[in-house]
């Protein structure tokens, strides 16, 4: 495990970052220059090498996420911190996201980030909402889609 300190040396290393100290030794870091609601990239990097990496905007997101779209980055090598950063910092620099699902009968619907929810759409009418991809994701599946 990479120490408080390697870490910060990382994250301090990507000029699109600003860091915010908090509360506890805790460190933030922010991505200014976000079109989406959502600044915070690396979320309470503590001095016992626990931290998070915002997540929930990603596409095909790969990692697992609580929540609130969190990532904890805690055994994470340094590739591993710097890639999920560049995929977090990349996710918030595009203005929308959208998603087509399709089932078995070709029946498609779209997942939709908007006003921090994640939307599911029949055409123009919504079937579900939800607050993290994750959740929205798993429902598709459930319901037989995959991503087109």
């Amino acid at each position: 495990m990479l120490t408080f300190e390697e870490k910060l040396k990382i994250i301090e290393s990507l000029p699109e970052l600003r860091r915010k100290d908090v509360s506890l030794g805790r460190v933030n870091f922010h991505y200014k220059e976000s079109v989406q609601d959502k600044t915070t990239v690396v979320y309470h990097l503590h001095p016992n090498g626990n931290g998070f990496v915002y997540a929930g905007l990603i596409e095909n997101n790969k990692y697992l996420t609580d929540h609130k779209g969190m990532v904890n980055i805690r055994d994470f090598t340094e590739q591993q911190i710097r890639s999920i950063i560049k995929e977090s910092i990349e996710s918030l620099s595009e203005s929308t996201f959208e998603e087509t699902w399709v089932n078995h009968e070709k029946q498609e619907l779209r997942l939709v980030y908007d006003f921090d929810l994640w939307n599911i759409y029949a055409d123009e009418m919504l079937d579900g909402t939800f607050p993290t991809y994750n959740g929205a994701a798993n429902y598709l599946e459930q319901e037989g889609f995959s991503r087109k």
